[in-house]
Order: C-alpha cells, then sequence, then structure tokens
C-alpha cells in the first residue's frame, strides 16, 4: 500500500490515481479515502490525477493516541503534497476535511494549491460561542461522545440516517450506502474518533479562512442535518474574499454520495471556468 511516514512516526495511506492536474481529496469523521471513490473514478477519467489520504487515527493509517487535532492533520496534508510534490493542486474537503483544507491554507499557504473546494464543511466553527451564536450548544457534541463512548458500533449505524437525509419522510434508503459509512468508520482507532469530535466541532477557522487567496468553491446542502448551512457553509462563504456558494435545496449533509451526479458536474464546471479564466 501506499504510504508516507511523518515526522512524528504515523503511517498515512493514501491513493493516487491517475495523470495530469491533481486533485486532493480530504474526507469527513470518522470515514477515508475510499468515501471519495465516486469523485475520483468521475474526475480521474477525465484526466485529472486523483489522490485522497486515510487522515492520522482513520481507516488504513495509524491509529494514533496523540495528534488528533486540526494542525497535526494539517500538517500531515501537507507533508503528503511535499512527499509527492503537488503543484497547482485543487484541494477538495468534506465535512471535517474542509476543516483540513482551511487548516492546511492556513499553516501552509496556498502556494502549492491551485482552487479550494469546501463541501458541507465545518468550517468556520460549529461549537456555539459568544462569538459565535448560530452555532451549537457543546453540549450537543458532549452526547455524541457519550453515546460513541456506550456503543461505537450502534452509534455509527444510527448517525447515518441523517448523515444522508435517510430519515427524512418519502427518502430512498440505500442499505449499501449506510453499510460502506459504517464499514469505513470501524477501521478507525477507537482514540482518534473520539478526539476527532472535539477537533471537528471546536475549532475555529476563521482567521484561516481569511487567508484563502486562491479562487474557492463553497457547496452545501440546506437539509444538512449534521452541520448546518447558517453556521456553516453561508459564514463560510462570506468571509472567504471571492468564493462561490451554492446551496442545493433539500440537499443532506452526505451529499457528494447521494447527489454524486450533480456535486461532480458543479465541481467540473467549477474547475473548468476558473481555468479558462486563469488561461
Amino acid at each position: 500500500m501506499p504510504t508516507i511516514t511523518t515526522k512524528d512516526g504515523t503511517t498515512i495511506y493514501y491513493k493516487d490515481w491517475g495523470k495530469g492536474q491533481p486533485i486532493v481529496f480530504s474526507h469527513g469523521w470518522p470515514l477515508t479515502a475510499d468515501d471519495w471513490d465516486g469523485q475520483m473514478l468521475f474526475f480521474g477519467q477525465r484526466g485529472y490525477r486523483v489522490i485522497a489520504h486515510d487522515r492520522r487515527g482513520h481507516g488504513r493509517s495509524t491509529q494514533t493516541w496523540d495528534g488528533n487535532d486540526m494542525d497535526t492533520y494539517a500538517d500531515d496534508l501537507a507533508a503528503l503534497t511535499e512527499k509527492l510534490d503537488l503543484k497547482d493542486a485543487i484541494h477538495v474537503g468534506h465535512s471535517t476535511g474542509g476543516g483540513e483544507v482551511a487548516r492546511y491554507i492556513g499553516r501552509h499557504g496556498s502556494k502549492r494549491v491551485a482552487m479550494a473546494v469546501l463541501i458541507s464543511s465545518v468550517p468556520p466553527l460549529m461549537v456555539k460561542t459568544p462569538n459565535n451564536p448560530a452555532g451549537a450548544p457543546i453540549e450537543v457534541f458532549d452526547d455524541l461522545r457519550a453515546q460513541y463512548v456506550k456503543n461505537r458500533p450502534q452509534f455509527y449505524k444510527d448517525i447515518t440516517l441523517p448523515f444522508y437525509g435517510y430519515n427524512r419522510p418519502g427518502a430512498k434508503i440505500s442499505e449499501g450506502i449506510r453499510e460502506h459509512w459504517w464499514f469505513q468508520s470501524m477501521m478507525g482507532g477507537m482514540k482518534a474518533g473520539y478526539d476527532c469530535i472535539k477537533a471537528f466541532s471546536e475549532t475555529d477557522f476563521t482567521e484561516d479562512l481569511k487567508k484563502f487567496d486562491v479562487p474557492t468553491l463553497v457547496m452545501h446542502g440546506d437539509d444538512d442535518q449534521i452541520v448546518p448551512i447558517d453556521a456553516a457553509g453561508r459564514m463560510s462563504a462570506k468571509i472567504v474574499k471571492g468564493a462561490t456558494l451554492i446551496v442545493y435545496p433539500g440537499f443532506p449533509h452526505g451529499m457528494p454520495t447521494t447527489n454524486a451526479d450533480q456535486i461532480n458536474a458543479d465541481l467540473l464546471a467549477f474547475i473548468k471556468q476558473r481555468q479558462q479564466a486563469a488561461a
């Protein structure tokens, strides 16, 4: 399996398919690079080099006890881009992965970055604070942790319903998609998954977003039950200078899977448009 080793000895697994301008995908909690397979096949078939890694503690990467925080996630991503010597890369993050992309640009700059895409992403800040009244109370995330510790396998099965909007009236449920989510999640480390709840909910990405100086696309469903749009996508689009916001009526948090055709087409259109503008 292709891997890199970070400065603290953590092994990071990654996929690297095709040739062309690189698109780097950062996955959500508590998943793996496999969650991007639909996008990687689509863009790989259209002449792009597609890369996705398993975040530390997730999937096939080392189940670390320490370092399950956004700074370290961003540094791991930087280590991967440097090892592969990626230039002019398009960075796409879903959910927690959007936070990873934001902190990567915030900490390491955009010298290797051509564009950024935040899909159903956690920035700027999920938890409610005096400066972020639209966020969710800390008790929401405390409850997630309690359910996680009590029965992680059942918690993971249950959360797939709101994740994909399968709890909505008339929803067409795919048990295969639910099982794929559960399988990816159970591959991850218990400690890493627990710590990552704090990382995705309590990290403030406001200053990172202010440092974005590349074309940026924000994609968010207005029926996202995991990362509600008002405190996330809409706010991020306001903070990032010149960002493009696409709001998807009725789409769930997991829309890259449930609505892959629409998401892939819109992402490709954005990339092509920005490439033409830069030509």
